[in-house]
């Protein structure tokens, strides 16, 4: 769990960095969350896109991400979703 001065952090980290997934019509599957683990276990804090054909509510698909992907949340907003979870060889990110 988060404290909201890691959260504010990570937004700060998350603001410059472009969008490497994006969640059209299929949804949240399988394959999504294995590509998803890997690159959070290479970059720890990834942004997601939520196309606006997805038909799914936003928030819904950033906890169930969050969830399947073992992370933490950081932000969803308009149709980016920001995920953070803490690598284990691959550790850039110090928390305040």
């Amino acid at each position: 769990m988060l404290t909201g001065k890691q959260t504010r952090y990570l937004r700060s980290m998350a603001h410059h960095l472009k969008p490497i997934f994006q969640v059209g019509k299929g949804g949240v599957n399988g394959h999504l969350i294995t590509h998803i683990n890997e690159a959070l276990e290479v970059r720890e804090l990834i942004k997601i896109t939520v196309l606006n054909n997805s038909g799914a509510d936003r928030n819904e698909v950033g906890a169930q991400l969050a969830e399947e992907a073992q992370a933490e949340l950081v932000q969803v907003i308009g149709k980016i979703i920001i995920l953070y979870k803490e690598s284990r060889e691959h550790k850039t990110i110090v928390l305040p």
